[in-house]
């Protein structure tokens, strides 16, 4: 089985409290998240993430808010060699490039 890592950013401002409910525990806000693996955007985002509606509300063409964006950090196949995550299967960015003049270094 294949196991995915992935970093999740919630605008909190953005989520509808009408929607959030008490369970036995705390309050609850149901969400559902897209990703796709193969493609990220132009800020490395592979997803995003949205509050639920009620079936009612989503049958009447109700959206619920898009509340964040995924960004997927690291991908394994759930064997012990590669659920290690390897520069290979890493999609965060590499430091910036430094062009230097070599004639400028003093030895």
């Amino acid at each position: 089985m294949s196991k995915v890592g992935v970093q999740i950013k919630i605008d909190v401002s953005k989520i509808d409290k009408a929607l959030l409910f008490k369970g036995a525990k705390g309050t609850y806000l149901d969400a559902t998240v897209f990703i796709d693996l193969e493609t990220a955007d132009q800020y490395d985002n592979h997803g995003m993430v949205t509050q639920d509606v009620s079936k009612e509300s989503r049958d009447a063409g109700v959206k619920g808010p898009i509340l964040g964006n995924v960004k997927v950090f690291w991908k394994g196949d759930g064997s012990s060699e590669s659920s290690k995550p390897s520069q290979a299967t890493q999609t965060r960015q590499a430091p910036p490039a430094y062009d230097l003049d070599i004639d400028d270094i003093p030895f």
